[in-house]
């Protein structure tokens, strides 16, 4: 009896012992409200079959995410790629590790104007949300139209700074002519009617904008094994919803936007900003250097070099344990 008793106490005290190692591998995640972030925010679905604890928390902007990351808040977050530059230029100790989709933007104008091409933006009022992949590539396209830009009256183009929510709803009003949107915002402006696209703004030195995964550096060396667990997620949750269309739409549109968007909306999105893994070296620099050439994130004298805090390792590790290529 005595003896029973004992290994029933030393059962207890080693399930007590798991359930406190399990409590400590928690990563938090800072998340956004896009169609093609749906991945990054699945993986808190599947995270307890690797013994992590996914704790998802979603803010208004990706610049937003930024604090909270200094402030030992968040552990990880999905962020537009010029956005993870502005906070690594101003000292926030993050890794790129991985990109989770590309494109995601459009730009789009009033349907009762004649607007065709971006040169025909010139005298116009356009909107976009401010330190975001869609600032920095409506910048390049204007650029490549010869065009030039203020907040200020006076230049060829006249930016408003809206919040995302707030773009449809100005160019439903008429309050601005065009706006550089991401999705699924910009697919709905066009599927309800009060929006056309004047084009996806990818033939630029930018082409097509990677978001990225990022990684605080005290996760990634701290807690290597937990991060290594969390890439293998994100690349899971990102194949499932490349390989199953129809898992990724049920989710982003139940679950993310409560069904506030409808089964058009969600495939256009997607079309426009599909789902993806990787990232490079060379397209954080080429973000990087544009973002210095029309000032966007205001990086100062502290320019990061690309090479210096994109970590792919962790990334190549998990697509060979998943065996994707």
């Amino acid at each position: 009896m005595l003896k029973r008793r004992w290994m029933i106490a030393v059962l207890c005290v080693m399930t007590s012992w798991a359930t406190l190692a399990a409590a400590e591998d928690i990563v938090r995640l800072g998340n956004l409200k896009f169609a093609h972030y749906g991945a990054v925010s699945y993986m808190k679905e599947i995270a307890p079959k690797y013994g992590l604890k996914i704790e998802e928390r979603v803010f208004a902007k990706g610049i937003d995410i930024l604090p909270a990351i200094v402030a030992g808040e968040i552990d990880v977050a999905a962020s537009a790629l010029d956005g993870a530059v502005a906070g690594r230029a101003q000292g926030v100790p993050i890794y790129a590790v991985a990109g989770f989709a590309k494109g995601g933007a459009r730009i789009v104008g009033r349907t009762d104007l004649a607007i065709k091409s971006v040169t025909d933006l010139k005298g116009k009022k356009v909107g976009v949300a401010r330190g975001g992949a869609q600032e920095l590539l409506l910048f390049a396209e204007l650029s490549k139209a010869g065009l030039t830009w203020s907040e200020k009256p006076g230049k060829d183009v006249q930016i408003l700074y809206l919040a995302y929510a707030d773009l449809n709803q100005a160019l439903q009003a008429k309050d601005i002519d065009a706006m550089c949107q991401s999705e699924p915002q910009s697919s709905q402006a066009i599927n309800k009617g009060f929006g056309v696209e004047i084009i996806k703004p990818y033939d630029t030195l930018l082409g097509k904008p990677y978001r990225s995964l990022v990684m605080t550096e005290k996760l990634y060396k701290e807690r290597p094994e937990v991060a290594q667990k969390l890439l293998n997620v994100f690349v899971e949750a990102t194949l499932l919803f490349m390989q199953k269309p129809e898992v990724a739409e049920k989710y982003v549109r139940e679950k993310m936007f409560k069904n506030q968007i409808s089964s058009e909306d969600f495939k256009d999105a997607i079309d426009n900003s599909p789902y993806a893994y990787d990232l490079s070296v060379e397209h954080v620099q080429i973000t990087t250097d544009l973002m210095q050439k029309y000032g966007v994130g205001k990086l100062g004298a502290n320019v990061p070099v690309a090479k210096d805090w994109v970590k792919l390792d962790l990334l190549e590790k998990a697509k060979a344990s998943l065996k994707v290529k």
